[in-house]
């Protein structure tokens, strides 16, 4: 392994992650909010580290190899979230202990949204903003991560992409290079982010809150300026412009790429993945609100429409804004919603949960084992679209599916050791592990009142979704580190 290639390049990310400080300090200067000296500070700090740790192996060049890769991934999330920390200590009258700021800058940089913050409608606009910015910095990371380098290290959902889907799909790179397709997706991602800002803007929301939200939109983070989130502002247009743009934040990254550059929609048509996306989310709207309308939870079968459309398509998607107060909503419908966001995201978007691609090779690899009872010596191989797909690729599947239940079933024993209820300690795990952010019981606002061990259980579910958990188990075993 080399050792200093990955301090070089864990340096220069720090200092070019300390840039990232200097717009919220403006914006304290433009609002003459008085929290700059925290951004500056938090800019100073990480920018020292970064050269200490750089400038010892600045001149390593040798070429990265499998396990570098796996380790410079990691260490990624864990060293920025650590560090993005810094403004959230330094304001002091946020009053955050060290705990509770890494588990805010932890939450916005891996786009869960879970908060422990309250009061927000009274907090500094460049704090506010700074949230956000983690978000929309991290919804980024997220793409060129799952597009563009875990498939090099055989590891993510995007791996299933490799000659195992039909028509132009198959191109997992986009591009021949790695940068190109960096370059390529952060004009996509740029692109529908602006998009997103200027319809908020339209819709009603202030320059101020319509960027912040766009933000936390297209990374399907969740964070909000607004306790209240997107019903503050108390607008269907609004609602309906998050719905849209939440919805295409879902979208793996690849199809809008090659959409934007072909001028055709044909690339949503003819993938699988999208095609039961669009159906997972399409069948629970109508399961929520055919339930909410049946019960009498809202007087006019327009009102039910329109909370549970967005609702679904919130916590499906794992994005986590709120207009309604679900977690009071009758029978088992905040249950279903909350399962729902273990499915989460198509892969190479910015959501989060398990993935559709995976779900949906469980389910036809269970349609598979139900027709080779009945046809036991029949060869039937698991397709997507007319194209079959590798046993190892399912056996992979399987693998993930199986150690994510057991790392969720781990965390939440861990979790209801500390005194929290059953239903508390389901729904944080499930918020955190799936990138989600709010949850049932307890944590169905914010995390505030739950202990500092549930909070550092959580930060690691959020780090075990976000890097599609064997970028982080295979640092565990002693033979990644043996020579």
């Amino acid at each position: 392994m080399h050792h200093r290639v990955v301090q070089r390049i864990l340096g220069l990310l720090l200092m070019t992650f300390s840039l990232t400080m200097l717009p919220p300090a403006g914006i304290s200067l433009i609002y003459a909010d008085q929290t700059w000296h925290a951004f500056l500070g938090g800019f100073a700090v990480t920018l020292a580290a970064g050269l200490i740790i750089w400038l010892p192996a600045r001149r390593a060049r040798d070429e990265l190899r499998l396990r570098d890769g796996f380790l410079v991934v990691a260490l990624f999330w864990i060293v920025l979230g650590t560090f993005g920390a810094a403004p959230f200590m330094l304001y002091g009258q946020l009053g955050m202990s060290v705990t509770d700021a890494v588990f805010e800058s932890m939450s916005g940089l891996t786009t869960t949204g879970a908060t422990v913050l309250v009061g927000l409608d009274r907090l500094p606009e460049s704090i506010l903003y700074y949230r956000q910015q983690l978000q929309w910095l991290g919804g980024m990371g997220i793409i060129v991560l799952a597009v563009a380098i875990l498939p090099m290290l055989g590891v993510g959902g995007m791996q299933l992409y490799r000659a195992e889907t039909p028509g132009p799909v198959k191109d997992t790179k986009l591009t021949p290079r790695i940068t190109e397709t960096a370059k390529a997706l952060w004009y996509v991602y740029l692109g529908i982010t602006v998009a997103c800002a200027v319809t908020y803007w339209l819709a009603g929301m202030s320059i101020f809150d319509a960027i912040a939200h766009s933000f936390s939109t297209v990374a399907i983070g969740g964070f909000s300026t607004h306790d209240l989130s997107i019903a503050y502002f108390d607008s269907l247009l609004i609602e309906m412009v998050a719905v849209i743009f939440m919805f295409i934040g879902g979208v793996n990254f690849s199809l809008h790429f090659l959409a934007w550059r072909r001028t055709t929609l044909k690339n949503y048509v003819l993938d699988p993945e999208f095609r039961a996306y669009a159906a997972v989310l399409s069948l629970l709207t109508l399961l929520v609100v055919a339930f909410l309308y049946t019960t009498g939870e809202y007087a006019t079968l327009s009102q039910a429409f329109t909370k549970g459309l967005f609702q679904a398509v919130s916590i499906g998607t794992t994005t986590g804004f709120t207009t309604a107060d679900y977690p009071v909503w009758p029978s088992s419908l905040p249950l279903l919603l909350i399962l729902a966001s273990f499915i989460g995201g198509c892969a190479g978007s910015t959501g989060g949960g398990m993935k559709v691609i995976r779900w949906l090779l469980i389910y036809k690899q269970g349609v598979r084992e139900v027709m080779r009872l009945v046809h036991p010596s029949a060869q039937i191989p698991v397709k997507l679209g007319d194209k079959a797909v590798p046993f190892r690729v399912v056996d992979s599947v399987w693998g993930f599916f199986s150690v994510y239940v057991v790392l969720f079933g781990v965390m939440m024993v861990l979790v209801m050791t500390t005194g929290l209820d059953q239903v508390t300690a389901f729904a944080a795990v499930a918020a955190s592990m799936n990138n989600l952010g709010p949850g049932l019981g307890d944590v169905a606002y914010n995390f505030t009142g739950v202990n500092d061990t549930v909070k550092w259980v959580c930060v690691c579910a959020m780090l075990f979704g976000r890097l599609e958990i064997f970028t982080l188990l295979v640092l565990l075993t002693p033979a990644f580190w043996q020579r």
